[in-house]
């Protein structure tokens, strides 16, 4: 039987090595003490599976290089990830947007699950060991374009750092993970291993990172958890110059919470994959975008005012300070004050119809300037990676270098919260393994 050597035993890579038990003989080698560290964290410890919908839902939610994903989306899909979970003993649930979790709550049993079925599969794990190098051979076979094909790795033994040794293999996948959470053995060892070979790897990024803003007021609104409000993502055209109009980079409504540093949360969290990725192309310039948040997108600025006005009507003998208590949470009060110009000790019934006008604007579009991104510490998925025209998207192998495949997060393909980043692991394992 032939030999496959994976490189990192992640989600990508025990899900390639089960899906290649039945055609190679198969060697995992990892450099942490236990597998699927990295996946023990996602989902804040539950693990989010992957999302409950379907192939055109999971390309739509990729927001680099979907294209590249279509073979691998439809040849193992969010269904069947489900299916083989739920088969391996994982009972799931789906919860809201689609998001699909052990019944349990524990990311521990969906590793636990993979190791079993490492186990029952007879694939050996070399744990505490580091591959140093991939060696290859010059391949010149004129029928096919092939620069080198790769023979073995070099390994080294963490136990004993003078010991390394040699294995030879038919075909090596790298699933080495991208830079994020590196305390998980995410350190870029993938990315140093191919270039020497002319590979093309795009510029690491932080992706699905909260965002550090140029106010300094968020600390005072730092724990505030905003629910049912709509941000939007704004470039603009005065700063990148490739732009002829303002871009709308990102909208969507859901939950958002302030910090010390800026914003946080699910829809900052998707909005940042977004920016990453559109900062990236403009030389990772910040300074031209601004986040807009209306804080009540179920109201017309019509039906605002009115519900305004009622407030008054109920306040108005109070100060403007002591009048917003209903509409908006106690942390946010002082910067809407600030932003809507009106004097906060003034009477609410001497409030103009156009300072009620500068507070409606100001509530429908709550503006914030991004100064940046938080770093890789704290991202949960790196963008950038092998370039994805480097890669036989039918098996995941490198053009340049026969028998030599990568899978997952090392690939430059990143996607919105939700369970569809490790979607893109399982998926393109399966074709690596294939």
């Amino acid at each position: 039987m032939k030999k496959m050597i994976i490189i990192g035993a992640g989600a990508a890579g025990m899900m390639t090595a089960i899906h290649a038990s039945e055609n190679y003989e198969v060697t995992i080698i990892e450099k942490n003490d236990r597998p699927g560290k990295k996946l023990y964290i996602t989902g804040k410890g539950r693990c989010n599976v992957t999302n409950n919908s379907d192939e055109e839902t999971f390309l739509k939610n990729v927001v680099t290089n979907p294209k590249f994903l279509y073979s691998a989306i439809y040849s193992y899909n969010q269904s069947a990830v489900m299916n083989d979970f739920e088969s391996w003993g994982v009972r799931l649930k789906t919860e809201r947007g689609n998001r699909v979790f052990p019944v349990s709550d524990h990311s521990s049993d969906v590793i636990k699950a993979l190791r079993e079925q490492l186990n029952k599969r007879n694939i050996e794990v070399k744990y505490n060991s580091k591959v140093l190098d991939i060696i290859t051979e010059e391949y010149n076979n004129e029928n096919e374009k092939y620069i080198r094909k790769a023979v073995g790795v070099e390994v080294s033994d963490l136990n004993n750092k003078k010991s390394s040794y040699r294995l030879d293999a038919d075909v090596i996948v790298i699933t080495t993970g991208g830079y994020s959470y590196q305390a998980t053995g995410s350190t870029g060892d993938g990315y140093r291993f191919l270039e020497d070979y002319g590979i093309d790897i795009v510029p690491v990024r932080c992706s699905l990172v909260p965002l550090v803003t140029k106010e300094d007021f968020v600390k005072d609104m730092m724990g505030l958890a905003l629910k049912n409000v709509n941000l939007k993502v704004i470039a603009s055209k005065e700063v990148y110059k490739s732009l002829k109009k303002d871009k709308v980079l990102y909208s969507d409504m859901g939950e958002m919470l302030f910090t010390h540093f800026g914003v946080s949360g699910p829809l900052c969290l998707s909005a940042s994959s977004h920016i990453s990725s559109f900062c990236a192309k403009e030389n990772n310039d910040f300074s031209g975008i601004t986040l807009e948040i209306d804080l009540k997108p179920a109201l017309s600025e019509e039906d605002l005012d009115k519900r305004v006005l009622r407030d008054f009507e109920e306040f108005h003998n109070r100060d403007f300070q002591n009048s917003l208590g209903k509409l908006l949470p106690r942390l946010m009060i002082p910067a809407v004050i600030e932003r809507s110009g009106i004097k906060p000790d003034k009477k609410v019934n001497s409030i103009t119809a156009e300072e009620r006008k500068s507070l409606i604007n100001t509530l429908k579009h709550f503006r914030l300037h991004l100064s940046g991104l938080r770093g890789f510490d704290e991202a949960i998925i790196t963008g950038g990676g092998i370039s994805v025209k480097e890669i036989n998207p039918q098996n995941m192998e490198l053009k340049k270098i026969k028998n030599l495949r990568v899978a997952g997060e090392i690939i430059d393909c990143d996607a919105l919260t939700g369970g569809f980043n490790l979607q893109i692991a399982w998926s393109t394992a399966f074709m690596a393994a294939e």
